[in-house]
């Protein structure tokens, strides 16, 4: 922000004034007076004075450069050292061009010669004013970063919220639908052994049908919901994803696995499985591949996932979509363990998705990833096999 005519002559600037000669004090003074500016303006020369000084809240510092047992430069080092942003004019009669051009280097505002002062008011207000803004800028900055903490905080948050209610409405259909149903269909295996008549028998090998397709249909959702197959490590639940992705889509799908006895922190598999899952459908939408490869590795304390497709690739345009939030969720899901994901294409088409975690304890937002599920050969979320 700028300080207007109006706001410069209300304003009263509060200046240190680092300055051995009264005289020079005096004449300072005198032209800003001449300039309209109302200053107060205090003077002193020994340096544990001013560096005490510099504690206090002062609107600029015009600093003289030769001083007893010390320079001007001296208190710009120790106005740097603090990190401030206050505005700083040397003022001397006899700098040389290398030693000014060298203080504005190091955060001087601007120079003057004590012979020529007709500048010192513009350069007073100049500096005010951009110190102000550099002010405001940093606040403005400081204030977006919080927020964008903020956002990535809650989206962190609505993430494991997603998860934990997939995991409980998983659990309901398991343990209400689920064995509901095997009940169901055991009383009608029952009722097929002892009926008689055959339009009874044909009626119940029809409802048995319906029964089975619903007990399929239920293993289906609870699996997407909360993938039980991951009790059994990471590497199997992604063997178990891509065979079922080849055998459902056609596309053939290769698993590379650096070492089968990971060890990962809580919340990590799941984000992997989260990941690959999200990849794998987006593979089966949109690239029109014939090939995909996943590859997980665990080298120097870095989980990375990757997987690989020889479809048409995506464009820069694709990824800075307005409403690509199936990319954005895969971002937002890797911070929530201290990962990120980078997505590229290369020249040569298809596309790679690579998931990268560090395992350090202090990197990691855990997950509650406890479930109640059985077990089983093919699928541990499979009930009622009668």
């Amino acid at each position: 922000m700028t300080i207007s005519g109006l706001e410069q002559a209300a304003r009263v600037l509060r200046v240190l004034h680092v300055e051995d000669s009264e005289l020079d004090h005096q004449l300072i003074a005198t032209q800003l007076a001449r300039a309209g500016l109302r200053v107060e303006l205090e003077r002193l020369d020994a340096l544990p004075a001013v560096l005490a000084a510099l504690e206090r809240p002062w609107d600029a510092i015009i600093s003289d450069y030769n001083l007893p047992g010390y320079s001007g430069l001296d208190v710009l080092e120790a106005l740097k050292a603090r990190g401030s942003t206050l505005p700083f004019i040397l003022v001397s009669g006899e700098i040389g061009e290398d030693i000014a051009v060298g203080a504005m280097r190091d955060g001087a505002s601007d120079y003057l010669l004590k012979n020529n002062l007709n500048r010192l008011a513009p350069a007073l207000l100049h500096a005010v004013d951009a110190a102000e803004n550099e002010r405001a800028r940093r606040t403005a900055d400081l204030e977006l970063v919080k927020s964008k903490q903020r956002l990535h905080e809650l989206a962190g948050h609505l993430q494991t919220s997603v998860e934990l209610e997939r995991a409980a409405i998983a659990r309901e259909i398991h343990d209400d639908v689920g064995g509901s149903l095997t009940a169901i269909k055991f009383d009608l295996a029952w009722i097929d052994r002892h009926a008689q008549v055959p339009e009874v028998r044909q009626r119940v090998a029809a409802a048995l049908e319906t029964v089975n397709a619903a007990i399929d249909a239920s293993q289906r959702i609870m699996h997407n919901l909360r993938p039980a197959i991951l009790e059994q490590g990471l590497v199997a639940a992604l063997q178990w994803m891509t065979a079922r992705f080849e055998r459902r889509t056609g596309i053939e799908a290769g698993l590379r696995v650096g070492d089968e006895r990971l060890a990962l922190p809580p919340g990590v598999p799941l984000v992997a499985y989260r990941t690959a899952q999200e990849a794998l459908t987006n593979v089966s939408k949109h690239a029109g591949a014939t090939r995909v490869d996943v590859e997980l590795s665990l080298v120097s304390g870095v989980l990375t996932l990757e997987i690989r497709d020889n479809g048409r690739g995506m464009g820069p345009q694709d990824l800075v979509k307005e409403r690509s939030f199936g990319i954005r969720g895969l971002h937002e899901r890797a911070a929530t363990v201290g990962g990120w994901v980078d997505l590229s294409s290369p020249a040569g088409g298809g596309t790679s998705l690579i998931l990268t975690v560090p395992l350090a304890p202090d990197a990691i937002d855990a997950l509650d990833d406890a479930t109640d599920f059985g077990d089983d050969d093919v699928d541990p979320s499979i009930w009622g096999r009668a």
